[in-house]
């Protein structure tokens, strides 16, 4: 993934994440404010996953969603 692209597209897919990964709080995201590291911690703190585990779900999960 493109961390760049990620950091840019921040504003836009925000709401998209609250959708897929409903107990991130607005704190988390704003913690992250397009962090791609401080975004995979917080999906990993907020389910208990493994930080692999995190970052494979978001990966996917960023290359699937749809574009507009």
């Amino acid at each position: 993934m493109n961390r760049d692209t990620f950091s840019g597209q921040w504003k836009q897919i925000k709401g998209e994440l609250k959708k897929r990964w409903g107990a991130l709080t607005d704190d988390d995201l704003k913690r992250a404010e397009g962090d791609y590291d401080k975004l995979i911690g917080a999906i990993q703190e907020r389910y208990g996953y493994a930080r692999e585990q995190a970052r494979q779900e978001f990966d996917e999960w960023y290359r699937m969603r749809p574009t507009t």
